[in-house]
C-alpha cells in the first residue's frame, strides 16, 4: 500500500479555507482518490474538547505558553488517533490547520519563543511534516471583515481570535509569510483575493506539479 499525502491549509481568518476544503475534497473523490477531511484544534472527541476551550468567545485569555502546551496536547491526540493511521492506510489527509498555526499565533502573534514551540513540535511529531501546505493570503482587515460576517450569520461563537484585533491578525499575516519562507519545500502562498474558482485552480495545480495527481475543477467551484 502506498503512503498517503498529508495537505494543510493555512491562514488568517476569512481567508476561505473552509470552502476550498470541501472543494479539494470533492476533486480528489472525484479522482479516485481515498481522502479524509480534518482540522485543527479538533479532529478527535478530546481535541475537540480543546477547541472548545481555546475558541470560545468566552474562554478568557491564556499565558501563550499554557496556550501552546494546550494546542500541542490536542495535536498529538490528532496525530495519534487519527492522522498517522489514515496515512498508513494510503489515505489523503486534508487538513484545516495544522502545526504552522501555532507557529503564527502563539508564536508571531502572542511572542512566544519560536524556540519552544519547535521543542514542542519535536516531541509530539518528531520530524513528521506536511507533504504540501498551502497558505491562503489576505489583508486582515478585509479577512476579519468576511470572518465576522459569516460567524454572525451563522451565529458562531468560536471567535475569540478574531476578537484579538487588527494588529494581532497582521502579525499573523506577516507570520504565515515568514512561514513560507522558511520551509518553501512544501509551503505554497495563494492570494486569497482571487475569486473561488481561482484559488481552487491554483491549489489544484500544485498539487499536480508536486504529486503528479491531476485533478479536474470541482463544477460548482
Amino acid at each position: 500500500m502506498s503512503k498517503g499525502v498529508f495537505i494543510t491549509l493555512e491562514g488568517g481568518d476569512g481567508t476561505g479555507k473552509s470552502t476550498q476544503i470541501k472543494l479539494l475534497q470533492q476533486a480528489l473523490s472525484a479522482a479516485g482518490v481515498d481522502v479524509m477531511t480534518t482540522r485543527e484544534p479538533g479532529g478527535t472527541r478530546q481535541a475537540e474538547r480543546i477547541r472548545d476551550l481555546l475558541l470560545q468567545r468566552d474562554s478568557g485569555n491564556f499565558d501563550p505558553m499554557t496556550e501552546a502546551l494546550l494546542l500541542f496536547a490536542a495535536r498529538r491526540e490528532h496525530l495519534v488517533e487519527k492522522i498517522w493511521p489514515a496515512l498508513g492506510r494510503g489515505q489523503w489527509v486534508v487538513s484545516d490547520r495544522f502545526a504552522d498555526s501555532s507557529r503564527a499565533f502563539q508564536g508571531y502573534g502572542m511572542g512566544l519563543d519560536m524556540r519552544v514551540i519547535e521543542d514542542l513540535y519535536r516531541m509530539v511529531a518528531g520530524d513528521f511534516q506536511p507533504d504540501i501546505t498551502f497558505i491562503l493570503d489576505i489583508d486582515p482587515e478585509l479577512g476579519l471583515q468576511r470572518s465576522m460576517r459569516r460567524h454572525a450569520a451563522a451565529a458562531v461563537t468560536e471567535d475569540r481570535y478574531e476578537r484579538m484585533g487588527l494588529a494581532f491578525h497582521q502579525r499573523l499575516r506577516d507570520g504565515f509569510r515568514e512561514i513560507a519562507k522558511r520551509f518553501p519545500g512544501r509551503c505554497v502562498v495563494i492570494d486569497a483575493t482571487q475569486d473561488v474558482e481561482a484559488v481552487h485552480g491554483a491549489i489544484l495545480g500544485n498539487i499536480a506539479a508536486r504529486t503528479g495527481v491531476r485533478l479536474k475543477e470541482t463544477q460548482d467551484a
